[in-house]
């Protein structure tokens, strides 16, 4: 049964897309209906799968599946299916529960119910409607989105996708999953079509993803070639298999097959999930419906390439035991997360976009589960997977939220203001006091409040992981980026929520409606309780108390994860300083903010360096889209495409004149046209001769035949 149910996962809101796009695009409520259908199905179909995951003895060494012959290979089949393992049924336990709840916020956010504007068209945000009330005053209100089926069809083929990528037990289907979350992400980014921005980030993230994405097929190419297949179990769980590839060297770099490999599929992670150098798309993904945004950045997108980096780990890990020196593809992958994590950190401190900020912050916190797999901390790296997802979730829709109010502000005061600016904002604690809590519960998880919140266990996890496997760089610099998280962290909520109103939109914010603000607070919920499965063993006090589930559960995953089991204080004192310490500089320096940013004044030129983000768009620009420009518009088109290919048919097109003229005097001239001149000219002759023949006299043609007469009578008398 569960095998079956696991094929339907994808099916259902795969199912949903078809319907929308096909028959019920014209019926709002229909097509919500049939989204949230399929949504549920599949977060109902989940939860069954992950009971049975939990109940199932020894699901790491025999996951629960099943597969199917799909195209032949000689006198076999490569094979495709799906099954559940500890890793699956985790990711499977957020996806569904932040789906759906993205699912039914995207009711409230699009305005369902509302009128439609005068000047709302589609690929634009709607501008709003003018209502009547009882005393016949006009009012600007929100009105409903103009694409509003259509974006519930992409949200269900996108979570289709992901559902996909989830319970597929080999690396192809993966792919597919992965390559249609793309397609998607350039749908949904560029929804608002209308906008120049909109389809430039739309763009952005299309081809960055690819970059990465050419690589990683690269890498299956090789596996294959190598292996003979691309099933999880006949690869990952096979210690000869792995043995052999670690022992193996490529003809690159001197890596291990298993080490160029694992390289090959970690560059696609860099891609998808927004890691340094590839990290440029998700910020401008903010261009998107903010539903969008959590979908990227909490159930979807970016969590896809964490649980790939998750999926592939024990062949990045072959030959490597804790206590030994890091593989390389794992010192790089240390390296690059750890980097990316305090580098995206820095940049969130200067943004004022409430979305970019926690844009920066999922960078941030990617990298971290990165590092984490770098340095070998498995299920650590997961636990934050897992726990970042439902924090994240909260805090993306909960900004929704936020805008949602402001929008409402200033349609009602007509304010030209930016409702996504947190300078604009200030004093909403009083005004959206269910979004103010949900949103306070998802900040203090994301700056890992000591105790109380899922963030604090996870990413004291991955500091313990770093200092007690000797990974002292890396704790470090963990460290530092988890200092500045929880002060941009505190920034944004005194900005947004606390003092007093900035703006006369931010007097005039409301809360928004019940079928946006219910999620927030279930999300809310997870944010706290989801950190308690996996409070580790040795944790001084609670240790023991509530038995830590997830590490015994998904260390199953990797053999020598049982052996990581201890808890020094220096990490847990550390966890607690700079989450502390961070909140609290963070609203020392921000209750009192005037016009100014403070860190404005504090860091000067640094600051600016942090709000241009290192000006690393600018300089992407400068080494590969100018000369990318340059080498479309001058060298292929002026040179190789006008000058070469043009000159070739130009030089074919005149030789092919020239042959014709050659044939047309030569020989069509003299010999064709003269012999049908000849031709003509001999029968005109002819009948100009047998023409005077021709007298009309009867005596004439009487004389004409007695001659004929004697003529053939002498002629027959002759012969």
């Amino acid at each position: 049964m569960t095998g079956t149910l696991l094929w339907l996962l994808p099916l259902f809101p795969l199912v949903a897309f078809v319907l929308i796009l096909l028959f019920t695009y014209k019926q709002h409520a229909l097509s919500h209906t049939l989204a949230l259908i399929g949504a549920g199905l599949a977060w109902l179909g989940s939860m069954v799968v992950f009971y049975q995951a939990v109940i199932a003895p020894h699901l790491a060494e025999s996951p629960i599946g099943s597969s199917i012959n799909w195209l032949p290979t000689g006198e076999t089949f490569f094979q495709i299916g799906v099954q559940v393992d500890p890793l699956s049924a985790v990711t499977l336990f957020f996806v569904a529960w932040t789906i759906l709840m993205i699912f039914i916020y995207s009711i409230g956010y699009h305005n369902f119910g509302a009128k439609r504007g005068v000047d709302d068209q589609p690929g634009l945000p709607p501008h709003g409607a003018l209502v009547k009330d009882k005393n016949g005053h006009k009012h600007h209100v929100a009105s409903v989105e103009p694409m509003y089926a259509r974006f519930f069809a992409l949200i269900s083929l996108f979570a289709a996708a992901m559902y996909l990528l989830v319970v597929s037990n080999n690396l192809l289907t993966l792919y597919v999953g992965w390559e249609i979350m793309g397609l998607c992400s350039y749908l949904l980014i560029g929804f608002w079509y209308g906008k120049p921005s909109a389809r430039d980030a739309a763009l952005k993230a299309f081809l960055t993803t690819r970059v990465g994405d050419v690589f990683m097929l690269l890498g299956l190419a090789a596996l294959y070639t190598l292996t003979g297949s691309l099933n999880y179990q006949a690869i990952l769980s096979n210690p000869f298999i792995l043995e052999q590839l670690a022992a193996t060297t490529s003809p690159v770099l001197g890596l291990s097959w298993a080490g160029l490999i694992g390289l090959l599929l970690f560059i696609g992670v860099v891609g998808k999930s927004a890691q340094f150098p590839l990290h440029i798309w998700l910020p401008d993904a903010m261009e998107g419906p903010t539903p969008v945004s959590a979908m990227i950045h909490a159930a979807t997108m970016v969590s896809a390439g964490v649980y790939l980096a998750a999926r592939f780990f024990p062949l990045v890990s072959a030959g490597w035991e804790p206590g030994l020196p890091l593989t390389p593809t794992m010192t790089i992958m240390a390296a690059i997360g750890a980097g990316t994590a305090l580098f995206a950190a820095t940049i969130a401190l200067a943004q004022n976009d409430i979305k970019r900020v926690l844009a920066y912050s999922t960078i941030s916190q990617l990298g971290y589960m990165i590092a984490a797999l770098g340095i070998g901390a498995y299920a650590a790296a997961v636990f934050h997977l897992v726990t970042h997802a439902f924090f994240k979730a909260l805090l993306f829709l909960g900004s929704g939220s936020v805008i949602h109010g402001m929008e409402h502000g200033v349609m009602h005061t007509g304010e030209h203001i930016d409702p996504q600016d947190m300078w604009q904002m200030g004093g909403l604690r009083k005004k959206m006091p269910a979004t103010f809590w949900t949103f306070l519960v998802g900040g203090l998880a994301l700056s890992g409040f000591p105790l109380l919140t899922a963030g604090f266990w996870s990413k004291d996890e991955i500091l313990s992981g770093a200092f007690g496997g000797g990974q002292l760089a890396v704790f470090i610099v963990l460290a530092l980026a988890a200092l500045l998280t929880a002060f941009y962290t505190m920034r944004q909520i005194t900005l947004t929520f606390l003092g007093q109103p900035r703006t006369h939109a931010a007097e005039h914010a409301h809360e928004s409606k019940p079928v946006m603000t219910i999620p927030l607070m279930i999300l809310s919920l997870f944010a706290i309780g989801a950190g308690w499965a996996g409070i580790p063993e040795a944790f001084p006090g609670l240790g023991g108390l509530i038995p830590n589930w997830f590490g015994g559960f998904v260390g199953s995953m990797v053999h020598f994860e049982h052996h990581t089991e201890a808890h020094s204080l220096v990490p847990l004192f550390t966890s607690l300083g700079v989450s502390l310490g961070g909140l609290l500089l963070g609203w020392l320096v921000y209750r009192r903010a005037g016009a100014v940013d403070p860190l404005e004044k504090a860091l000067g030129p640094v600051h600016t360096l942090l709000k241009n983000k290192y000006w690393v768009d600018e300089i992407y620009a400068v080494l590969f889209i100018r000369p990318a420009r340059w080498l479309a518009d001058v060298f292929v088109s002026q040179w190789i495409d006008r000058r070469i290919l043009d000159g070739i048919l130009h030089g074919i097109g005149r030789l092919g004149l020239w042959l014709g003229k050659l044939v047309r005097q030569g020989f069509d001239t003299p010999v064709v046209n003269g012999a049908g001149d000849g031709l003509a000219n001999g029968t005109r002759s002819l009948g100009a001769v047998l023409r005077g023949l021709q007298t009309g006299r009867v005596q004439d043609y009487m004389l004409l035949a007695i001659l004929l007469a004697v003529v053939a009578g002498v002629l027959v008398i002759v012969l």
